[in-house]
């Protein structure tokens, strides 16, 4: 089995997590018919009536989505199941190599040991992580995904970015579901990348920084000729007025709903 893109399995559990709202709003429909149905049975004898039909067509729907539900489901396991080595559980399981120089950049190497050297490529991504939400707001970041824990079902990124002195300098790792993380376009395939209109907010990677913040589009990499947005970032205010910044398009993301700033 080919080794499948990071950005594959993150659309997968995104998808798993749009198919279960639908199947939760199909089935208030349904419940709320049922109770309908059960109060006035004989509503069903009036003429033109439709109650019958439109339960019909509920449940067909609630069939369809268990259907992808379970085909998405069976595809994101066999994306998973090249994260996990082969051979029994226990079974000793083979170090990369390589890897001396990138030891010495983190913290511990005992995740990245114990995975195939195929899947580096895959592993070693960059996204763009939620690494902490509050009350008043989201932080979002660069980071790079190093592992996935199979039993949490969560990715374990690490922020090369040194810590603040209270965490001693130190790179800092997070684990995080998926509904945390966006892959980031390819850089080089602009070509396949969804461009947004002027005038969407976006998430962006402000210039210079490895920080994501919320921008609105003002002009588009087609209509620039170039690989570069054109964005104005929210509370970037300069002398009374908003600068217009350019950020590339592999840094520019779909802003998440709900999003707080």
């Amino acid at each position: 089995m080919s080794s499948p893109d990071i950005a594959s399995i993150l659309e997968n559990s995104r998808e798993l997590d749009r198919l279960r709202k639908d199947q939760e709003e199909v089935l208030v429909q349904i419940n709320k018919l049922h109770k309908k149905l059960q109060a006035t049975p004989e509503v069903v004898e009036k003429p033109g009536d439709s109650s019958l039909s439109r339960l019909k067509s509920l449940y067909v729907q609630a069939r369809d989505l268990s259907e992808r539900e379970v085909a998405i489901s069976s595809s994101l396991l066999g994306q998973l199941d090249t994260f996990l080595p082969s051979g029994p559980p226990g079974h000793q399981r083979r170090k990369m190599d390589g890897t001396d120089q990138k030891r010495k950049r983190m913290k511990s190497d005992s995740d990245i040991s114990r995975i195939s050297p195929s899947m580096r490529s895959h592993i070693e991504a960059c996204v763009a992580a939620r690494v902490t939400s509050d009350a008043e707001k989201d932080e979002w970041f660069v980071v790079k995904v190093i592992n996935f824990d199979e039993k949490t079902k969560e990715f374990e990124v690490l922020d090369e970015e040194p810590g603040d002195d209270e965490d001693g300098g130190l790179q800092r790792k997070y684990k995080l579901p998926a509904s945390c993380i966006i892959p980031f376009p390819k850089q080089n395939d602009p070509s396949s990348t969804q461009e947004f209109p002027a005038g969407r907010h976006v998430l962006a990677v402000y210039p210079g920084t490895t920080a994501l913040y919320k921008a609105t589009v003002i002009s588009t990499p087609r209509k620039r000729k170039s690989d570069e947005y054109l964005l104005e970032f929210d509370d970037d205010e300069e002398d009374g007025a908003l600068p217009q910044r350019t950020v590339p398009f592999h840094k520019v993301v779909p802003l998440p709903e709900g999003h707080r700033q």
